[in-house]
């Protein structure tokens, strides 16, 4: 008997993908969402800077840049839990967890360097939680995430309370806000940089990313086609963690101040990001290019309308209208498909 699982799977392929091959490569490389999006960056940056003042300068682009660093940070490996159909809420409130920990570290005397390693390490526990309660456990990933979204927020507050630490090595400080002489780049860029390719790489092209992707279709196909289906999302929330680590270290030595409110909201701007840049909430489609678009389409539009004087509870209505259109423009793509009718060469 025909698994229905498989047997759906070859349908989409037979529908979708192998359809996809029958148009031009010009066309598959160019006439894609991923492609539209990083069009729709320039061309929103045209029109902000001929409309929004001082928009269009170096100092602007240094701070978009500097702003998107953590969402576009975290957006990677987010890339990877979603595509692999399940999402993670709780990377907002890792960044909390991380700053705080290297605020109490650093205050307690422990060398920075030190105490960011440290703060990697909670990173890693954080998203071996959410691997564990996901893949071990069989609990459903966004019951399990808001619940963690709680518990490392809690105690980031419950550790400094409403105080905050401001004493860092002005090294590092300085080195988190570094621009590459005048041209408004951020040196973080380069470590932002080397993320994209190591995840692009990890996605594109390997065993592993291809395995993530057939996940997303179908679990069933996934595991008869011989991928290590709770390995590779338990790596995706290990990656998730430790990332949101990262940029936790970043966000705190930006802006000189370790709270527990860091960061809050910011998944929000993230899952955006992913879903804007083409990745599908549904799982098993997605490329990291889009992401990137996305992440800098929502970038450019929030540096515009703060220039414009657009108050922030307007600006998250904006990132939340984005939001639900990314997620339904895909289904509507799917419906109109449906309704055109198909046509079929004459067999010989």
């Amino acid at each position: 008997m025909t698994n229905p699982a498989i047997s759906l799977n070859v349908e989409n392929a037979r529908h979708g993908v192998l359809a996809d091959y029958r148009r031009p490569l010009w066309q598959r490389w160019l006439l894609t969402p991923e492609i539209a999006i990083l069009a729709s960056v320039v061309v929103v940056w045209i029109i902000a800077s001929a409309v929004v003042p001082y928009f269009g300068t170096t100092t602007t682009l240094g701070f978009l840049l500097l702003d998107a660093t953590p969402i576009l940070m975290i957006a990677l490996p987010m890339t990877l839990v979603i595509i692999t159909g399940e999402i993670d809420l709780s990377v907002a409130s890792t960044i909390g967890l991380s700053s705080v920990l290297l605020g109490v570290l650093t205050k307690a005397g422990m060398p920075i360097e030190l105490a960011m390693l440290s703060c990697l390490a909670v990173g890693l526990l954080a998203g071996t939680i959410n691997g564990f309660l996901v893949t071990v456990a069989g609990l459903p990933s966004l019951a399990v995430t808001i619940g963690t979204l709680a518990l490392f927020r809690g105690i980031a507050v419950g550790l400094l309370g409403t105080t905050a630490v401001t004493t860092f090595p002005p090294f590092w400080q300085n080195l988190a806000q570094a621009r590459f002489g005048t041209s408004g780049i951020p040196v973080v860029m380069v470590l932002v940089v080397a993320l994209i390719v190591i995840f692009a790489i990890l996605l594109h092209f390997t065993a592993f990313g291809r395995g993530l992707f057939a996940l997303g279709l179908s679990k069933d196909t996934a595991l008869f086609s011989g991928v290590r289906v709770n390995r590779s999302k338990f790596i995706s929330f290990l990656l998730t963690g430790v990332v949101s680590a990262l940029a936790g270290i970043f966000w705190t030595l930006r802006y000189g101040s370790a709270r527990g409110d860091n960061a809050m909201g910011l998944e929000l701007a993230i899952i955006a990001a992913v879903l804007l840049g083409g990745v599908s909430i549904f799982g098993g489609k997605g490329a990291l290019h889009g992401v990137i678009g996305g992440v800098l389409l929502i970038g450019v539009l929030q540096s515009s309308l703060r220039l414009a004087n657009v108050s922030s509870d307007a600006i998250n209505i904006i990132t939340g209208a984005l939001l639900i259109a990314s997620v339904l423009a895909p289904q509507f793509l799917v419906w109109f498909r449906r309704l055109r009718p198909r046509s079929h060469p004459a067999r010989k």
